[in-house]
């Protein structure tokens, strides 16, 4: 339809403009109807307006005004038909020249799409991701290599050297402070050592005083 409508206005040129112009020209044609139309209404007003003034008085006026008004009023039914055309022709040139446009910007979408893609394929995409993967991992070792110090190896033994004589002079200040702790000996343990003691001053005691009384006798 819309190729037809294309052809009407003057062949193959610019579909965009050409829909522009009949939309114009529909629209123009629109706004005559609806001032025909406004003309018309004053005209049925009038004549009704006639009618009753005489409907009583003279009735044959009436007759003519009332048979005037219905013919403004067919002629009223007939342009609404008109208009009802024009507004649909209008909305349906709308409407396709809105698809036009839609599949015009698709089409040129994705023209720049294959343009963009051109000759890649999903193997040659798996390829160069191989290569790029394979380029990071030699980066990673090359940055690997330079940021690790030279004569590590000599190094670490000499700390492992250094670590075990500072292990050993550890332990042997513990030692040495160990000798020097004085012996503590729990309460409960000391008073366990001082009964036998005070039993053996009890004895003491007691044999003293058997001296005594010997020498007193």
């Amino acid at each position: 339809m819309m190729a037809g409508i294309m052809s009407y206005f003057g062949g193959r040129r610019d579909t965009k403009q050409a829909a522009r112009d009949a939309i114009v020209g529909l629209r123009q044609q629109l706004q005559m109807i609806e001032k025909k139309e406004e003309h018309l209404q004053k005209k049925i007003d009038e004549e009704l307006k006639k009618a009753k003034a005489n409907a009583v008085s003279n009735k044959a006026v009436a007759t003519q005004a009332l048979r005037r008004k219905k013919a403004n009023e067919s002629e009223m039914d007939r342009l609404a038909g008109q208009r009802l055309q024009l507004e649909l022709q209008i909305n349906t040139l709308e409407s396709a020249n809105l698809n036009a446009e839609t599949m015009a910007a698709m089409k040129k979408a994705s023209d720049v799409l294959a343009s963009i893609h051109g000759n890649m394929t999903m193997d040659k995409v798996d390829s160069t991701m191989n290569k790029i993967t394979e380029q990071r991992e030699i980066a990673n070792e090359i940055a690997e290599a330079i940021s690790y110090p030279t004569g590590t190896e000599a190094d670490e033994e000499d700390l492992k050297v250094e670590l075990a004589e500072l292990e050993q002079e550890t332990l042997d200040e513990r030692l040495a402070g160990a000798e020097h702790v004085p012996l503590h000996i729990p309460a409960g343990a000391r008073r366990v050592e001082e009964r036998p003691k005070v039993a053996v001053e009890d004895d003491e005691e007691a044999q003293l005083r058997e001296l005594q009384a010997a020498l007193a006798m």
